[in-house]
């Protein structure tokens, strides 16, 4: 135990650092990489100072206004102002509460990183001041290089996409969830007009508000599309693999090859075929009327109805085929020894299925499932490309019979221009998939044995 506690001393805290460290120590709390520069670690100290006097010189010039006016989102509207001069009205140019929006988090995001760069000098200044005290060498710009292209490298060739994480990522995700607790809509739409904050208003109006009789209606159709899109794939891609995979069944190779074609044609050319060969003077109905089966087309698209099966029909086209090669790959890696003992012990087929081959297809393929499950609830090529979100539905507000909440969130954007409603719906979709993926996942034999 002391050996270990040898080896592996406790680190002094920066209050004690502090305390007990020397100048070019303490100077570097408030000057940043003052150790490095005093110990000949010239470059990296020039980093740590170069970078503290960059970032006080936007603070000073920029970062602060930004931060200043994230408060408010801006105060000038855009208008009309006489000019004396002139003797006209001309255009006075007002503030954009959008880019005020995102300078604003920028400025947070570049604080936050400032806070760690300077946590990085500190933890530096420390590592030297505890060399010097074991009478160790201190590293050279030399030793620090070869660190980061060796042992360390990993580290190294993670910062350029951590910065692009950060830069395409994480600030428009910022920036999303922000419009959520503003009024940024219709009625609001920067230059022209300013938006403001507005709290958890938005949240209120979709659960509680005018928005809640689109909302819940909308999400009982995600979930229960979500849910049979899953169920009718993964049930008949089995089925279909067991079928294949029957003995005395000829053609193997060729039925699965057949099967697979599918998944290789593009999904949308899929989709829009689909769509015109179910329209209402498509060749479906067409076909039908001219052979005498029907007297009038069939509404596929154009019913509520019809339309929600007409989509959970399509997508078993397109998904089926998954499921089956899946399934396929697992039956040719299943225990044989169980199954023939099964068969001595006199169990037929049936339940053979029941009770050894479907309990190991659903145990392999459960996180897979709940995978699908989650894609289908923001599955917006099969709604938008089949139906639009059609047919139109005077109840709801910007969203159609069959529009998800991902589609539905789609239209508040382009057409109603709604943007802090559908911040919401995004941020209500991705609690939902997470909460239940999470859920479900960790409750799974795959998880609890993996």
């Amino acid at each position: 135990m002391s050996q270990k506690m040898l080896s592996h001393p406790k680190k002094m805290t920066f209050r004690e650092l502090f305390k007990q460290g020397d100048l070019p120590t303490k100077l570097s709390f408030l000057f940043m990489g003052t150790a490095n520069l005093c110990n000949k670690q010239i470059p990296k100290g020039l980093l740590f100072l170069g970078s503290e006097i960059l970032f006080f010189f936007w603070l000073i010039r920029n970062g602060v206004t930004a931060l200043a006016m994230l408060q408010t989102l801006g105060t000038k509207k855009q208008g009309l102002v006489y000019n004396e001069d002139l003797g006209i009205e001309v255009l006075q140019k007002g503030d954009n509460s959008m880019l005020i929006l995102l300078f604003g988090i920028a400025a947070i995001l570049t604080c936050a990183m400032m806070i760690y760069l300077y946590i990085v000098n500190l933890k530096s200044a420390r590592k030297l001041y505890e060399l010097k005290q074991e009478n160790k060498p201190i590293p050279t710009t030399r030793d620090d290089l070869r660190s980061l292209l060796n042992e360390r490298f990993h580290a190294t060739l993670m910062t350029i996409p951590l910065l692009g994480v950060l830069l395409f990522t994480i600030l428009p995700l910022l920036y999303m969830i922000s419009i959520a607790f503003t009024n940024y809509d219709h009625n609001h739409l920067p230059p022209k007009q300013l938006f403001t904050w507005v709290a958890f208003k938005n949240f209120g109006n979709v659960i509680t508000g005018d928005m809640a009789s689109t909302f819940f209606p909308v999400l009982v159709w995600t979930l229960i599309w979500a849910v049979m899109a899953t169920v009718t794939c993964f049930i008949f891609g089995v089925i279909l693999a067991l079928l294949i995979n029957t003995k005395g069944i000829k053609g193997k190779k060729f039925w699965r090859t057949l099967f697979v074609l599918t998944m290789a044609v593009p999904q949308f050319v899929s989709l829009l075929i689909m769509r015109n060969l179910l329209n209402d003077a498509g060749p479906i109905n067409s076909t039908l009327m001219n052979l005498g089966i029907i007297k009038s087309a069939l509404p596929f698209l154009t019913d509520p109805t019809w339309a929600k099966f007409s989509i959970i029909f399509v997508n078993m086209w397109i998904g089926i085929p998954v499921t089956m090669i899946i399934t396929t790959g697992i039956l040719q890696n299943l225990p044989t020894d169980q199954i023939e003992a099964a068969r001595i012990d006199g169990a037929n087929s049936f339940q053979i299925f029941r009770s050894i081959t479907f309990p190991q297809i659903l145990f392999v393929m459960m996180p897979s499932l709940i995978q699908q499950l989650v894609g289908n609830i923001n599955n917006f090529n099969v709604i938008y490309l089949l139906t639009g979100g059609g047919p139109s539905n005077s109840d709801f507000y910007g969203a159609g019979s069959t529009d998800l909440l991902v589609t539905w969130l789609y239209k508040l954007t382009v057409d109603t221009m709604d943007y802090n409603l559908a911040s919401v719906i995004g941020i209500l979709i991705f609690i939902l998939s997470a909460v239940f993926s999470l859920a479900a996942y960790t409750r799974t034999n795959s998880f609890k044995e993996g």
